[in-house]
């Protein structure tokens, strides 16, 4: 049985790998000199991506990060929001998604980053699945079952506070921390009982598996979670036009997702490689912001999300302390949301 050192145990690696790459970063030796115009050019900006099911999926279609954004591109996809932090604590990236959990842990470990933009808020898209056979049909069954989650997901937030509500830990079942296409290969063998995760995983496992409960019903609870466009501060301190562009992007493509719905979840499924039935599924599973919206929640709600999630953080013991709501404030901007839609 996996004890909660285990999960311990997975955030403090975590926080020794990001101060690891701070400090190679700060040792490394100043590249030789070249012409200023020319490294300018030549480096593109690189966007971490989870193909989530939002308007970034439609600018991939669309091809608008290489065509709209005036500088060269490049795009990187990652299975879950806690390889985006690390790329981004590496320099890997420049902009990337994230959820709210990974986000909150990057925050609270001082990542000098800043949530830009709201992707989603998440609903059913992440839900608890169970095997039909297994035996389960409520959160409570879950004592003494094999879970598994991405650690430091979204899902896994939603997963521990779905066991808090019923009065459970992590301690009352076996949590596996498995990366989305590892849990549908666990599935598969028959080496798990339920898994909290999103899709298209997600898809494939409600094939042989029923619905516990979702982020949606846990939302309604006072549990919320959300996809997140996060970038490094020094990218944006040097490139706020391409950061203004970028948002101004993901706002065209929440129209479309919102305006013409057909469309976007024909551009999305061309993208996922999934059925169009699929996609306009999945499109109601998540919800997405207009500007006013998105001005709205960055401004008096997502700093005390994050607040929240990281309280919760410590309160597994996976981080020792964490930062005051006013430093959260400080890390989220609503600037190029409201910079991208002036009229």
């Amino acid at each position: 049985m996996f004890k909660s050192q285990k999960v311990k145990a997975f955030f403090v690696a975590l926080m020794m790998l990001t101060t690891a790459i701070f400090s190679a970063c700060g040792n490394d030796k100043p590249p030789e000199a070249k012409d200023d115009a020319k490294t300018t050019e030549e480096k593109p900006v690189v966007i971490g991506t989870m193909n989530l099911v939002n308007g970034d999926l439609i600018a991939q279609y669309e091809k608008w990060y290489e065509n709209e954004l005036g500088t060269k591109v490049k795009v990187i996809r990652f299975d879950s929001g806690k390889d985006v932090i690390s790329a981004l604590a590496s320099n890997s990236i420049d902009i990337g998604e994230a959820g709210t959990s990974p986000a909150a842990l990057a925050i609270s470990n001082n990542l000098d980053i800043k949530v830009i933009f709201v992707g989603d808020v998440i609903g059913a898209a992440e839900t608890l699945v169970a095997k039909n056979d297994s035996g389960i049909s409520s959160v409570k069954d879950l004592a003494g079952k094999k879970v598994a989650t991405p650690f430091a997901s979204t899902a896994h937030y939603s997963l521990l506070n779905a066991l808090k509500l019923e009065g459970m830990t992590e301690t009352d079942c076996q949590l596996l921390d498995l990366q989305p296409n590892d849990i549908f290969a666990a599935w598969q063998r028959g080496d798990i009982d339920a898994a909290y995760v999103w899709y298209p995983v997600l898809g494939r496992l409600m094939e042989t598996g029923k619905s516990i409960t979702n982020s949606e019903e846990l939302a309604s609870k006072g549990i919320v979670t959300a996809d997140l466009v996060v970038a490094r501060t020094p990218f944006i301190e040097e490139h706020p036009d391409v950061v203004k562009k970028f948002i101004e992007l993901q706002l065209k493509a929440n129209d479309m997702i919102l305006d013409e719905p057909q469309k976007a979840a024909k551009e999305i499924a061309s993208v996922l490689e999934i059925s169009e039935k699929d996609a306009a599924e999945q499109i109601t599973q998540f919800k997405y912001l207009k500007a006013d919206e998105q001005i709205e929640i960055l401004e008096k709600l997502m700093a005390k999300t994050l607040k929240d999630t990281a309280d919760f953080l410590v309160e597994q013991k996976s981080i020792k302390t964490a930062p005051s709501l006013e430093d959260f404030n400080t890390k989220v901007t609503a600037e190029f949301v409201k910079n991208a839609s002036a009229k």
